[in-house]
């Protein structure tokens, strides 16, 4: 497996789960626990790039294409995002973008198949109006801003964050 593929796995081990959806409420690892799991294998083949996956596991997100791109947008040289963090827009609304950068007000969601049911087609206006409303500028990934190694995504989220006055180091 590659380091993105052992990352997408780590994340997973360490996501916290939604109860409601999962009925489970605990990660299926500790990081403590897969870091000490590495070490009772020192030396076997693989083991190094294991180590930098759990390096670049984080907490937090929700899928493999959500890892995928946070993984896109940090090689491109981005400030690493949140990863659905509850976001306070005003009083009565509460959203959890995928990936979001607060200081710069940019909300990044990946859309799935799953956002062409009808249903999650409104769910997802009224997300946008929410975060319109509020100054957040939503930048939406699909799959085929995900080929060609994320160039596509990368640009979006990038052409975003400087419009926020964000600039690469």
């Amino acid at each position: 497996m590659s380091i993105e593929e052992l990352t997408v796995v780590a994340d997973h081990l360490l996501r916290i789960p939604r109860p409601d959806f999962e009925g489970r409420s605990k990660p299926h690892a500790a990081r403590d626990d897969l870091e000490e799991m590495l070490d009772r294998h020192k030396g076997t083949p693989g083991i190094r790039k294991a180590r930098v996956a759990l390096d670049r596991a984080r907490v937090g997100s929700d899928s493999a294409p959500e890892t995928r791109l946070r993984l896109a947008l940090e090689d491109a040289g981005l400030p690493e995002p949140l990863l659905n963090v509850p976001t306070q827009l005003h009083a009565a609304v509460v959203r959890q973008p995928d990936l979001s950068y607060p200081k710069q007000k940019v909300a990044v969601e990946y859309d799935g198949e799953g956002h062409s049911e009808a249903a999650q087609v409104v769910r997802d206006i009224a997300r946008d109006e929410d975060f319109a409303r509020t100054g957040w500028m939503l930048v939406r990934i699909s799959k085929r801003h995900m080929e060609n190694e994320a160039r596509a995504a990368v640009a979006k989220v990038r052409s975003a964050l400087r419009s926020r006055d964000w600039q690469p180091k």
